[in-house]
């Protein structure tokens, strides 16, 4: 069997124990399927970059599957069918993440790496341009007759 990742986007106005409910009905599919789900991930309601289906949020969750390939595309089947899912993604991998994902990471801005430096301030010291001489061409800069 193949181990995926599958990501799907829930509408806003669901309740966290309804995309639970969501979870477990597609979990259900894939089991039927000779299929097996290994870690859940709800990632909560998110702002979305644009609006889907008049949403301008969405519940996140992350399913790991390892499952036959007739197993998930019936689970998406079901997906495409129902009209609380705006979008889903699935994606095969070599092996499953060991750990929370990324988005489960906690990550404050102290814990990106700094650099010693500081900010970088010489953009402002370089002084005037160079003159680069007349163009290739033979065009010549003439100020525009309307506003002479």
């Amino acid at each position: 069997m193949a181990l995926y990742e599958h990501v799907f986007l829930a509408r806003q106005d669901m309740s966290a124990q309804q995309v639970d409910a969501l979870v477990e009905q597609y979990k259900g599919v894939l089991e039927a399927n000779g299929g097996k789900v290994g870690r859940v991930e709800n990632w909560g309601l998110k702002s979305l970059t644009y609006r889907i289906k008049k949403n301008r949020k969405a519940h996140y969750a992350l399913m790991d599957i390892d499952a036959p390939a007739a197993a998930v595309h019936e689970m998406e089947r079901q997906m495409r069918i129902n009209e609380d899912i705006l979008r889903y993604m699935t994606i095969a991998v070599e092996a499953h993440e060991e750990g929370p994902s990324a988005m489960m990471q906690k990550r404050d801005r102290d814990d990106r790496p700094r650099d010693d430096r500081g900010p970088r301030r010489d953009f402002g010291d370089r002084g005037p341009r160079p003159d680069r001489g007349p163009r290739e061409g033979g065009f010549e800069r003439r100020p525009r007759e309307d506003r002479a």
